[in-house]
């Protein structure tokens, strides 16, 4: 099944919009949902989302947010990549972020971050975490920049907001626990100039 828009030969094509209409009053919005089916004997169909290329302007946005509620939480965004039950060599999806590359100059900010909190909450957190594994190693967390040719090396910094009310927020910085062999190390090291 194939839905396009008409083509604008010397100006702006048309749009597609899928959409639901609103709800009544006692009643939910109806969802939209894009899925591909199963296979039994390969991969099962991929998924794309993507803009197209701009010659003379900018390559077009893609907005991914979730509407606003007034009585409850808001709606929440879930990104899962996919589970493997191979015993020998499977392994789980990967979630890949990128910014965009910049040929000439700067390439694309990665932010992560979470909004200001209103006048009787507290601010999102944020956390990064590997899982546990039974039967090796659990997954590492690498925070680097990149190397620079001709240039200064990134910085990474580390600080806590101020706190007017209460004692300033900590740096905890915890090796690993082990009980039958010795404890995670701490190591910090000075750069090396040849």
């Amino acid at each position: 099944i194939s839905i396009a828009s008409g083509e604008g030969t010397t100006d702006t094509s048309g749009a597609v919009i899928v959409k639901t209409m609103n709800a009544g009053v006692s009643g939910v919005s109806g969802m939209l949902s894009f899925t591909s089916g199963t296979a039994s004997s390969g991969s099962s169909g991929h998924f794309n989302l993507f803009t197209g290329s701009a010659t003379n302007g900018k390559g077009g946005d893609m907005l991914m947010s979730i509407g606003s509620g007034t009585t409850y939480s808001g709606g929440d965004i879930v990104m899962s990549a996919g589970l493997s039950t191979a015993v020998a060599s499977g392994t789980g999806g990967a979630v890949s972020v990128s910014t965009g590359e910049g040929e000439p100059t700067t390439s694309g900010a990665l932010i992560v971050k979470t909004l200001n909190a209103g006048t009787l909450g507290v601010s999102g957190a944020l956390r990064f975490t590997s899982g546990t594994a039974s039967s090796g190693g659990s997954g590492y967390i690498q925070i680097a920049t990149g190397s620079a040719t001709n240039g200064e090396g990134g910085d990474i910094l580390v600080s806590i907001g101020k706190s007017k009310t209460d004692p300033g927020g900590d740096v905890v910085v915890t090796a690993g626990h082990s009980e039958p062999f010795s404890g995670g190390a701490i190591s910090i090291a000075s750069g090396e100039g040849t």
